[in-house]
This record gives C-alpha cells, sequence and structure tokens, in this order.
C-alpha cells in the first residue's frame, strides 16, 4: 500500500523542487538513477513515447516520487515508535 501524502509533505515537494527547477531536475536524474534505475527508465520512457514535453514529464515523476519517499519514512518512523 501506498504511503499517505499530508498536505505538509505536498507543499514540501513543491516549494523543494520549484524553487530552482531546472537544477532540481537534474539533481533528481542522478538520484533517481542511483535509487530506483527501474522508475528512471520508465520515466525517459514515457518521455520518448509521447509528445508531451519530456522535463515536464520528469519533473512531475520525480515531484511524486519524493512525496511518496517522504510520506514513506515519515510512516515508518511512527509505526517504529509505536513499536517501542
Amino acid at each position: 500500500m501506498l504511503p499517505f501524502i499530508t498536505e505538509e509533505i505536498r507543499d514540501e515537494g513543491l516549494k523543494t523542487a520549484l524553487e530552482d527547477v531546472v537544477s532540481w531536475r537534474k539533481k533528481m536524474v542522478h538520484y533517481i538513477k542511483e535509487e530506483n534505475p527501474e522508475i528512471n527508465a520508465a520515466i525517459i520512457e514515457a518521455a520518448e513515447k509521447t509528445q508531451l514535453d519530456p522535463k515536464a514529464i520528469a519533473v512531475g515523476a520525480y515531484i511524486a516520487y519524493i512525496m511518496l519517499e517522504k510520506a514513506e519514512r515519515e510512516e515508518t518512523g511512527i509505526i517504529e515508535k509505536a513499536l517501542e
């Protein structure tokens, strides 16, 4: 099951990405390649097989990825605290 993305996580993810979207996108390209190469490959393939702007596709995918990643960390932390 996917973690729940709160409004706070959404706002933080968008703020981080949109401060300097060009630099952030370039940083995320390398991050996703290392963290999850199959997601990176899917993003690239989606960009290549559509007539949509590949940079826009990547930014949207990267924003979703970081929001899910943060939400998962928060949920894991809550569960670990409850088990202590």
